[in-house]
């Protein structure tokens, strides 16, 4: 059982800039991740969003570089699923497939799944028209023709930025009715770039090395039809990767998790940060801001302990 001053769950941006800074404070530091660094950015084929880079990153290249980035302060990264956290304590006690780790904090940045359609072509074509994000990958579709598809508030909002960029934008849903709220609901039907087709589904995704188009069906006469479009833009929601906060935090396995400005949660010394906590932007530049805001206050938690136990008890009539 190895024990550390932080444990940090993920290794996205908000997870990489959490443990640079706690590394930075000389506490000893663990990365835990079970897929591979970089989140869901390693998805993207470009980020042209991120400051410093203005000619524009590839995802993979800017989380394997944010991981470099821990190493030079002592940071050790364990590929690792976690299962379970459990209190000892003031510890933490988080189990993995490999072993387990303790310490008093454990920042929590595991991020979250894009729902995916699961029909042919989506893997095959992701970061090459396929995109799960208006905002990171909008720009790059100035003049074109896009499918979105979903029903919710992101479909609508998404819709509406993705509408400064393409010509002309097709949104796909299942059905009549909608989950969005009524007020991006109506503005996503007055833009006149943003069309709906509604009882429908996609069923493949088509295109070679980019999206050429989409195979439709109308879900109630069983009608199939080819849709040309140069992308294709899924917003049908997101799993957050917090199935094992069962033990501690029970109300919120699987969900967001609501934090305070430190980002701390309900349990002293338990932090969320990034995608998983509830209000995120989902953004890589506030992803690494919460993971900043989470390591200082865990930092200035540590030199407060620390002055405290250093104070000498006063003596009566001194």
């Amino acid at each position: 059982m190895a024990q550390y001053d932080v444990i940090v769950i993920g290794a996205g941006p908000a997870g990489l800039a959490a443990a640079l800074y706690a590394g930075r404070a000389l506490m000893k530091t663990v990365v835990l991740e079970e897929m591979m660094v970089g989140g869901q950015i390693a998805e993207a084929h470009e980020v042209d969003n991120y400051p410093g880079f203005p000619e524009g990153v590839g995802g993979a290249e800017l989380g394997q570089r944010m991981a470099d980035h821990i190493e030079k302060f002592g940071v050790e990264l364990a590929y690792s699923g976690v299962r379970d956290i459990r209190l000892q304590g003031p510890l933490k006690r988080v189990i993995t497939d490999d072993g387990e780790y303790v310490a008093p904090v454990v920042i929590v940045a595991s991020g979250a799944a894009h729902r995916k359609l699961g029909v042919p072509g989506e893997e095959r074509l992701a970061g090459r028209g396929v995109s799960y994000c208006g905002v990171c990958d909008g720009p790059f579709f100035r003049d074109k023709k896009l499918v979105v598809i979903g029903g919710g508030d992101a479909a609508m909002t998404e819709s509406l930025f993705l509408a400064r960029f393409a010509s002309e934008i097709l949104l796909i849903h299942r059905r009549q009715g909608f989950r969005a709220r009524a007020a991006n609901l109506e503005a996503a039907r007055k833009s006149e770039k943003i069309n709906f087709r509604l009882d429908t589904i996609v069923t493949e995704i088509l295109g070679e090395e980019q999206v050429e188009g989409v195979t439709a069906k109308n879900v109630k006469t069983g009608e199939e039809a080819r849709i040309d479009c140069d992308g294709v833009f899924i917003f049908i929601g997101q799993t957050p990767n917090t199935a094992f906060l069962a033990t501690v935090l029970p109300e919120y396995a699987g969900k967001v998790v609501p934090v305070d400005f430190n980002m701390e949660t309900d349990v002293k010394g338990i932090y969320a940060v990034g995608d998983v906590r509830k209000g995120s932007y989902r953004q890589v530049g506030t992803a690494v801001g919460d993971g900043i805001t989470a390591a200082l206050h865990v930092e200035q938690q540590e030199q407060g302990s620390r002055v405290m136990s250093q104070k000498k008890p006063s003596v009566p009539g001194s």
